[in-house]
Formats: C-alpha cells, structure tokens, sequence
C-alpha cells in the first residue's frame, strides 16, 4: 500500500495516490485524460474532454444552492518531468514512487507531481464527495499547462458556465494570490556545417551538476546558479587559455525549470588536457564559493572521451559562446508598488549544440506587457548579433489584481474564522493560467490558492502534509457560503 494514501484529509491524498500511478509528463497526457473521465463515469458527474484537451467536469448544486454562484475550480493535469541522474525513470510509462520524508511528501528520483497533482485530486475529492454543500461546480482541469498553457489557450469560449475560478496551483498555504506575470517563449536556433577535429587532438567532457535548479518564476529571485551560464565562462576559459574547441553542448531541458545539469565536450591539444583538469578543479571550487550560501553541492568535473570526428567551427562557436555570455538571466526588475516581488525575469534554460544544430531556448516573464516585450528584444538581439534566428511563440499576458474581488473577501473572512489569523494577499511572478482564462471569460471573479509545496520543477519538488488539511476546510467552507447569484 502506498505510503500516503491514507494522510489527512484521505479524499484528497487517495486520489492524488491515485495520479501518480498514471503516466503525465507533459506532451503525453492520453492514460491521465482516459483515467479522469473513467472516475468521473464511476462517481456519477457529466465530464467531456474538449478540442484542446481539458478534461470539464460539472455537478450540480446541492439542494437549495442552485439560485448560487457557479464555482469553477481549475488545475493543470501535467506535470514536469524531471529526474536526477541516476534514476532510471521513464515518465510515459512508469508511476511516480512517493514517500513521506518527516513533514513532507516527497518522490524517489523524481519530481512530484503535486504541482499541480494536488489541485487536480482536490477536484476529484469534490467530484465525489456527495455530503458537501455548494452551488453548481465545474471542474476544468487543463492540458499541457507547464509547456505554454495550450489547455488554457485553447479553452473553447462559452464552455464554461461558472461565475467563480478558484485556480488551485499556487505553492504557499496561506497566501491568496490575485495576480501574475505573463510570459513568452523564446527561441533561438542555428545551423551550421561542422568541421573535422584535428586528428592529433585529444577531447573532454566537462560536467556541472548538483545544482538545485527549480521553478523559474517562484525561485527566480533566489540567485540560484544557472547551469548553461556557469559553464559558458568555464569554456570562455578554455578557448581562450589551452586552444579547446567545442563540439556539443547539453545544458537544461525543460523552459520553465532553472537548468541544473550541463555537459560540453571540448577538443584541445593533447599536451593542454593536464592544465584543464587543474582548471577544473579551481572553477569547481570557485563556484562552490561564489554560491556558498544557495548552492549546497555544486559538482564540476572532467572526463576522458573519445575525440569526436567533427566540431564546430571556431567562428560559430565564438558567436554562440557570445550570445550564451550576453543573454540576459535571472532578474531585470522589481514591480515598483511591490518591491518584493518580480517584474521581469528570463531563465536560459536549454542549449542544445551538435550534429549542426544549435538550439537556445527560453521563457521570459513580466507582469507588465511592455517590460515582457522589452526583455524579450533584448534577447532577440543578443541571438540576432550571433547570427541566429529567433522565434517568439507562446505569449500570454500577465494578470492584473483585483482587491475588491468578492470571492478574495469570501476566502478572506473563512480564513481568519478556522484559522484565527489573517491571509496574505499576494502577487506571484510564476505564470498562472488564470490571465489566460480571464482573456476569453472576463467576467469570472478570480483567486488562486492550494497548499505550500517546495522546490517545483526540480527532483527535490515536496508538498507539505500539515497544509493539505486547512487547504481543504477553507475550500468546502468557502463553496458552502459562495454568494447567491
């Protein structure tokens, strides 16, 4: 049995059990899809899966509550796939292994899948739950949220009927979130014909890893080490001081995730690989200073490999390792009103370099639309000045508080009466899918909630139990109370 079937409250952590038996890494979501419109067959509610892939759930009011506002709740059905190196895991076909690790629940190699498997399973819990009280409930659980909110952008207008959307993936319990950034995708590509190796040089491969990597909107501000721009100065040095050339480069791979692995290979004279290797061993112990307070482990090392027959030539790597250094990471503004919390961010987070082919690709955030679109020309610059074409795809607008929401005051006023303490009303620079939504329903009053997780996107991603609890009471008392319509 698994180990976290039976946590409090089981209505939820039984169905999200449940999700992680189903293979849902996003791209591949046909087994989640079929199992979600089998459990709404078995628990008596209508369901359809609509032209872009969202499974819709709908119940009915409980008696008396039909004169209500519909309530929406909404979550994504993927899920990142990421894994550590050793794990032998394949996303498409195998299930998520959970565990509870002291106060948290957490998965062996993986990411967990609670961002946002836990959403998902509360409107399951919902579903099927005949003793609660409430006016009419749809459930709308989208596709493919985490690769360019495709579910959300392709949401049929005049599907849903609710009033109300409670979007349940945000990541602190506690915390209402009534606004986010928008995003664009940015990529970066390059062909290129390779040269032969010299044929008395001998190759590398120099590796990064052990960084902590994560979400690269929540954990963007943390100054977390970027793995791709790590080694870009590693190989500047390379070029520049022991004659390597480049021959491919894999760093990252997903865009919304902060790249923590990274390996090149490189080709340099035979008599330089010594003075490399003692390079190496600096840069690793560099790094491991420059990020000693955020960075618990970084490993950089290097390794023997058979030269490879071909390489980049010298001009096309210059030109790339270029735009590598220029591109901006990390974070460009703060929203002036909310110091705290990010304007605008990008995260360079893949570089694919071999067989003639080089691939950048990005996601840049801002919660304003002119700053969105001014860090994204900063980029398509940087990539056009290294003679690469550049495609932007993607774009959705970011989401604009409302203070005045009624639905917020609603959660407001539970919360303080369970939990005899005040919410915090919050702006998240993570791209929510509820900007999207309100792009083709403008008339929906919109919160996002859910229980505190940690370290999305990563193989250290983990949901705190003690927060699944609340999460639930303040969401059936809040669906009891919702206004009259």
């Amino acid at each position: 049995m698994s180990e976290i079937k039976n946590l409090n409250p089981e209505c939820i952590w039984r169905n999200f059990d449940a999700l992680t038996q189903v293979p849902r890494p996003s791209g591949h979501l046909e087994k989640v899809q079929h199992m979600l419109l089998e459990f709404a067959a078995r628990v008596g509610v209508e369901a359809f899966k609509d032209a872009a892939g969202n499974i819709v759930m709908r119940k009915p009011a409980s008696p008396g509550m039909e004169n209500r506002k519909g309530i929406i709740l909404q979550a994504h059905m993927d899920m990142v796939p990421q894994k550590s190196n050793e794990s032998t895991h394949n996303f498409e076909t195998d299930p998520i292994q959970t565990y509870v690790d002291g106060e948290w629940v957490k998965a062996k190699g993986t990411t967990l899948g609670s961002d946002n498997g836990i959403g998902v399973a509360a409107i399951m819990a919902v579903m099927e739950d005949k003793t609660l009280v409430h006016g009419p409930v749809e459930g709308l659980i989208t596709a493919d949220e985490e690769t360019g909110m495709f579910g959300a952008n392709d949401l049929p207008e005049g599907e849903l009927n609710g009033d109300i959307l409670l979007n349940l993936d945000s990541e602190t319990w506690g915390k209402f979130v009534i606004g986010s950034a928008g995003g664009v995708d940015i990529t970066a590509t390059l062909e290129y014909k390779e040269v032969e190796t010299d044929k008395d040089d001998a190759a590398v491969k120099v590796v990064i890893k052990g960084l902590k990597g994560g979400h690269s909107g929540l954990e963007i501000n943390e100054g977390r080490g970027n793995a791709n721009k790590l080694m870009a100065r590693f190989v500047h040095e390379a070029i520049a001081e022991y004659g390597a050339r480049l021959a491919t480069w894999h760093g990252g791979n997903m865009r919304n995730a902060i790249p923590f692995e990274c390996e090149t290979v490189l080709t340099l004279p035979k008599e330089n690989v010594e003075a490399l290797k003692e390079a190496v061993a600096e840069w690793c112990a560099l790094f491991n200073n420059e990020y000693r307070t955020i960075e618990e482990n970084i490993q950089f090392f290097v390794e023997d490999v058979e030269a490879p027959a071909t390489q980049v030539p010298e001009e096309i790597q210059d030109n790339l390792l270029d735009a590598i250094y220029g591109c901006h990471n990390g974070v460009l503004r703060m929203i002036p009103v909310f110091p705290s919390v990010v304007e605008t961010s990008s995260n360079l987070a893949i570089i694919d370099i071999e067989g003639g082919h080089a691939y950048f690709k990005l996601l840049a955030r801002s919660s304003r639309e002119s700053m969105r679109d001014y860090i994204a020309t900063t980029l398509e610059s940087t990539f056009s000045m290294a003679g690469m074409k550049v495609e932007m795809s993607g774009e959705y607008g970011g989401w604009d508080p409302n203070t005045d929401s009624e639905i917020l005051q609603l959660l407001e006023k539970n919360y303080r009466e369970l939990f005899n303490e005040d919410a915090i009303e919050q702006v998240d620079h993570a791209g929510l899918e509820c900007s999207v939504i309100l792009g083709k329903y403008p008339h929906l009053d919109v919160v996002s909630l859910g229980p505190t997780m940690r370290s999305p996107h990563t193989t250290s991603e983990r949901c705190l139990i003690s927060t699944v609890a609340p999460f639930w009471e303040l969401l059936k008392k809040t669906m009891a109370e919702v206004p009259v319509k």
